[in-house]
């Protein structure tokens, strides 16, 4: 599959695989400067991107597992959602889980992003569900 990516930025660096067989694509924060994200804040930070998904797609953008792992950095929603029909910008917003201020600069690897497939369905209302052995049983109900 080919996605035609649009730079907004002459500076913006493509989206690149850190291995052969890596699901993902490292998405690159485009800034003009150095930005800090505060202790338990949020920053918007963009890639200087748009993306054409095709139909039937969608973009999803998740937190790199380095990025998370060492410096606290994630996406704020945990996964983003870019639909088909979105050419804006590419942007994630990263929050800081840590207590220390947190610096992303230029060019660091911000998320990555999955290209999925989804089905879209139509939804009909019922009067009951079929049965199955586990029920309504929620959180923990399977045991640990």
């Amino acid at each position: 599959m080919e996605l035609c990516v649009k730079k907004l930025r002459k500076d913006a660096k493509l989206p690149t695989r850190g291995s052969a067989q890596a699901a993902g694509y490292d998405l690159y924060a485009c800034l003009d400067g150095d930005l800090t994200i505060a202790p338990h804040g949020t920053e918007r930070v963009p890639t200087g991107l748009a993306v054409a998904v095709p139909d039937g797609y969608f973009a999803a953008v998740f937190a790199r597992s380095g990025l998370a792992a060492r410096e606290g950095l994630r996406p704020a929603n945990c996964v983003g959602v870019c639909d088909s029909d979105y050419r804006g910008e590419y942007l994630v917003m990263l929050h800081n889980d840590t207590d220390q201020p947190r610096t992303v600069r230029s060019g660091d690897r911000i998320a990555q992003m999955v290209v999925l497939p989804y089905l879209e369905v139509t939804f009909r209302e019922v009067d009951a569900l079929d049965e199955t052995d586990r029920g309504a049983g929620g959180f923990g109900s399977t045991g640990r």
